[in-house]
């Protein structure tokens, strides 16, 4: 793949780069997929782009918007995920608001990517746990301090329960509001499926459990293991990586840091015996 901004050198495979001769197949969304593609070229990799979720805004804002009207209700806002942010800037700005409306609020975002889309628009998210997931905000508050508050979670219209369910439990009240959805592109399988069948693709890559489920249905829900062919299976952390199991596939890299950049770093480590020195 080519990319404007990136120096043609960059693309060419050198075979002293720890990914060299390497395909790797990135399954994000395609607005998020360029700076792991670059960051992949950089490292002597060849990037096969195959988008198995298109990141689409909600069906209807009248949730969204009522949630932004009463936003001095609440006592904090969690964001579980970079998606979500722009929506509820965007959302901010059409109802005459700032990020100032959330001064006085707690913030936390999961995600490293996300706290730093938080802080580009003046919003300091208070909780960035340390494990990049649901379980890492409940790991770092406790019943007490959400005991008798007002949650608000933008995220993604499908998601897991586990965080508006236990905060509740411990006595929260939470308003879930879906700040986009995912959707399966309309993308061609031929030529992926051409490679798998001949076995000249070295790994593919995960970021969600989305992810996982799309390219399944893609492949017209064959067991995953069936369908990569033997294909080395990475994926950005556990959840994602239960998913590959539950479909049929066997996890070969999992990411211990949850993130895109330590996905690609224990992908680099599951080749370096194979790789040649850099000088």
């Amino acid at each position: 793949m080519t990319h404007p901004n990136v120096p043609r050198v960059m693309q060419i495979t050198s075979s002293n780069k720890p990914l060299a001769g390497k395909r790797i197949v990135i399954t994000r969304a395609r607005k998020q997929a360029e700076n792991l593609a670059r960051a992949i070229e950089e490292l002597g990799g060849e990037v096969i782009e195959f988008p198995t979720i298109e990141i689409c805004p909600p069906e209807s804002f009248a949730e969204f918007d009522a949630a932004i009207d009463k936003l001095d209700g609440y006592d904090w806002v969690i964001f579980t995920s970079v998606n979500s942010v722009e929506p509820f800037l965007q959302r901010l700005k059409i109802k005459g608001k700032t990020a100032d409306a959330l001064s006085a609020h707690k913030i936390g975002a999961i995600g490293a990517e996300t706290a730093r889309r938080l802080e580009a628009a003046r919003i300091c998210a208070s909780l960035v746990p340390e494990r990049y997931q649901a379980e890492g905000i409940l790991a770092v508050i406790s019943p007490e301090e959400i005991r008798g508050k007002r949650v608000l979670i933008p995220r993604a219209g499908e998601a897991r329960e586990i965080l508006p369910a236990t905060l509740r439990n411990w006595g929260a009240v939470v308003d879930v509001i879906v700040a986009y959805r995912t959707e399966l592109p309309s993308v061609d399988v031929r030529p992926l499926a051409g490679l798998l069948v001949e076995r000249k693709i070295d790994v593919i890559s995960f970021t969600s459990s989305s992810t996982v489920r799309n390219f399944v249905r893609l492949f017209g829900d064959r067991r995953l293991g069936e369908i990569v062919n033997g294909s080395t299976i990475a994926c950005i952390g556990p959840i994602t990586a239960a998913t590959v199991e539950d479909l049929g596939g066997r996890v070969d890299i999992v990411a211990d840091q949850f993130t895109v950049t330590d996905m690609l770093r224990v992908i680099v480590e599951h080749f370096e015996p194979n790789s040649n020195p850099v000088h």
